[in-house]
């Protein structure tokens, strides 16, 4: 009698797999079987690349002599750590009576690496190979998995992709770290005062290890420049009667035309001045001819919408999670990774921040099971009682085209029970996935601006507000709701660069009241004219978070949420992998990250790596171009070029720039490098970078 076997990426997997097929087989030492089946599992990675040495010995010492290193065939080994279990998936794959093997590790890139590695050092042959592509870990759809599995050569592409990949961090690796640093490791190590220094360089460390040095040099050289605004207070007690004594507003001058300053040199822009004297000069003029009066000579009254914004990928997850609890992309990676696995949410390593039509259609059986969820059950009723649920697929949040492999990450409806077990942080994060979620079926949010301006003795003042009038979405998605006035008190557009000052709120019946009272014409009382300095800011530093969206955009942060999602391009590295490559940055101490702010700073060594690479293999600190190779993996695992093509372009690539550090001779030049970046590393410094450049927000 013939079996099954089904191989899983880890044991807690198998296990879902295994109660998911109602096996009740034994359970011996690494697998699981009964009369018709057989569920075992990987640890992670079994497999994986020799080092040089396993070609020949020459290769242990590092030498010119034998660079570039570009072996023909790649040789693979088995992980010491976990021989053990290789030797029991092998037995099982290579088993007579098993002809059918169910791949079962994660839905991506990776995991079918993993898997094909396996295969490969197994020596599986003459066996029906079906791949299982699953978007959660409930039973639904892992049985739904394995009834629509495809035959496993399907997934060759993606296979080709995922070994270029390795290939391709392999051969930058190793003969980039090895050339850099048999010629600019002994002078690192002695300015350093260490017996030796070894340069890890990588396609996509070292472009982020770039994005931080370049980011941290434009604070450094920024100059502030200060300027000076005038800022009127304004009472509307005498247009709109004694009870609104206490809803005194303030209103931003600005030089229009007609104003004595209009296209002066006294100004920064439009609404400043660049020395206080002509600020105090401007209040001095305001100030005679009293009464001291305005008049309201235009007011406006718009209605703008917000949307829900789309729904979480892995990125936007990491971004929002290092904002509101400070924490690293890693550890968010590792909690939604366990949601997974309870079966609470869809697979988290995806790119995309929308829903398949397929998906869409069952849709409500998710926000049917958020029912049973205390936080989220008014949502989720209120949801179900309406009916955008059911039209969800019109909507852009429904896009087929926009996925590649899994749709975005959303809360399952099921495994509720595991909450219990769950530390408080990843139920926060479970809770911030289920409102992003319950949010895309909520009207948009409604506000109301209001934009006033006034006159006295030709000068303008301009005041705007906004007021929220339904707040939509924002009931389930927002957690800071509540929290805000209902009335705010708006900075005029392009002064980002001032200092944070504290604004009026007001109360909203009583402030639109008192606006529905005030017509053009109207005289209100200008009760002070107040100087406020301000200063134009730095750059921000990277966080954790925003560094996650800019290596998603090649090396752009966009701000907007919006935008965003319009201008989604080729990133540095992948959603399974930027988390790791931050990590191992900070455990190679080229960069730092503050734990409770997740900002992201160099350090000396990582500025003197910088500075190596800018000065041999620039085209590593380039993020353009190191998307463009993670591109070119897309196009491989699309079937639109092969691994030959990508193959050649590769070795070209790696020899080329290799032979060139090989015969440089400017190791003895970059001490004025290093000795301009270590000015900021010396004692007393610290202080002296806090004081002189603030960029420690997100960037």
């Amino acid at each position: 009698m013939t079996k099954a076997l089904y191989i899983a990426e880890k044991p807690s997997v198998a296990r879902q797999f295994a109660d998911a097929l109602k096996i009740q087989g034994k359970r011996t030492d690494g697998y699981i079987e009964s009369d018709e089946a057989i569920v075992t599992w990987c640890v992670g990675h079994l497999v994986t690349m020799s080092y040089p040495e396993a070609y020949d010995p020459k290769y242990r010492r590092w030498s010119y002599s034998t660079l570039p290193f570009l072996p023909k065939e790649f040789k693979y080994e088995v992980i010491e750590g976990v021989s053990k279990q290789f030797q029991i998936v092998k037995g099982l794959l290579t088993r007579p009576d098993v002809d059918t093997i169910y791949v079962c590790t994660d839905s991506g890139r990776e995991g079918e690496y993993i898997y094909r590695l396996v295969a490969q050092m197994a020596g599986v042959k003459d066996k029906r190979q079906k791949r299982v592509w699953i978007d959660s870990q409930t039973e639904e759809e892992i049985l739904r998995g394995i009834r629509e599995a495809k035959d496993e050569s399907e997934y060759d592409n993606l296979s080709a992709s995922a070994y270029l990949r390795a290939k391709e961090d392999y051969l930058m690796g190793i003969n980039f770290s090895r050339a850099l640093t048999l010629k600019y490791g002994p002078p690192m190590a002695a300015y350093l005062k260490t017996n030796r220094t070894v340069l890890s360089v990588g396609r996509v460390m070292t472009c982020v290890l770039g994005m931080v040095v370049r980011r941290e040099r434009e604070i450094r050289e920024f100059v502030k420049t200060p300027f000076y605004r005038v800022i009127g207070s304004f009472s509307p007690v005498q247009a709109a009667g004694e009870e609104y004594e206490n809803l005194i507003f303030d209103g931003e001058w600005k030089a229009v035309e007609g104003s004595r300053y209009y296209g002066t040199p006294f100004l920064y822009k439009d609404n400043g001045f660049k020395e206080e004297k002509t600020a105090r000069e401007l209040i001095d003029l305001l100030k005679e001819d009293p009464p001291m009066t305005a008049v309201l000579v235009k007011k406006e009254k718009k209605k703008e919408t917000k949307n829900p914004p789309l729904l979480y990928n892995l990125a936007e997850l990491q971004n929002d999670c290092s904002k509101l609890f400070k924490i690293s992309p890693d550890e968010t990676l590792r909690v939604v990774q366990e949601l997974y696995e309870r079966k609470l949410v869809t697979y988290p390593r995806t790119d995309a921040r929308v829903l398949s039509t397929a998906v869409a259609k069952e849709i409500g059986k998710n926000i049917a099971g958020l029912k049973n969820y205390g936080p989220m059950s008014a949502f989720a009723q209120e949801v179900l009682a309406g009916s955008a649920y059911r039209t969800i697929g019109k909507t852009r949040y429904v896009n087929d085209k926009q996925i590649t492999d899994h749709y975005a990450i959303i809360p399952t409806g099921q495994g509720l029970a595991a909450l219990r077990g769950l530390a408080p942080l990843s139920e926060k994060i479970y809770q911030l996935i289920c409102r992003r979620f319950l949010s895309i079926f909520y009207p948009a949010a409604v506000y109301q601006r209001f934009s006033l301006e006034l006159e006295r003795r030709k000068e303008h003042f301009f005041a705007s507000f906004k007021v929220m009038d339904q707040p939509g979405y924002l009931k389930a998605a927002d957690v800071n709701f509540g929290k805000k006035p209902a009335v705010e008190e708006e900075d005029q557009k392009g002064e980002k660069e001032e200092k944070t000052e504290k604004k009026r709120s007001f109360d909203q019946a009583s402030f639109l009241q008192m606006l529905a009272k005030l017509k053009k014409g109207d005289i209100l009382t200008l009760a002070d004219l107040t100087v406020k300095e301000g200063e134009t800011s730095p750059p921000k530093r990277y966080t954790s978070g925003s560094m996650i969206l800019a290596m998603e955009n090649a090396g752009q942060l966009i701000e907007d949420e919006e935008l965003r999602a319009q201008i989604k391009g080729s990133g540095i590295g992948t959603s399974a992998t930027r988390a790791e490559i931050l990590k191992k940055l900070f455990h190679i101490q080229y960069l730092n990250l503050n734990q409770k702010t997740q900002v992201i700073t160099p350090t000396l060594l990582g500025e003197m790596v910088y500075d190596v690479v800018d000065h041999s293999i620039r085209p590593l600190l380039n993020p353009e171009l190191t998307a463009s190779w993670e591109k070119g993996l897309t196009y491989v695992a699309e079937g639109s070029i092969t691994s030959e093509e990508y193959m050649e372009k590769l070795e070209r690539f790696v020899a080329g720039k290799t032979i060139g550090v090989i015969r440089m001779d400017n190791q003895n030049q970059m001490r004025q490098f290093f000795d301009a970046a270590a000015v900021f590393y010396q004692k007393g410094a610290s202080e002296k970078k806090k004081n002189s450049r603030s960029g420690t927000g997100k960037s």
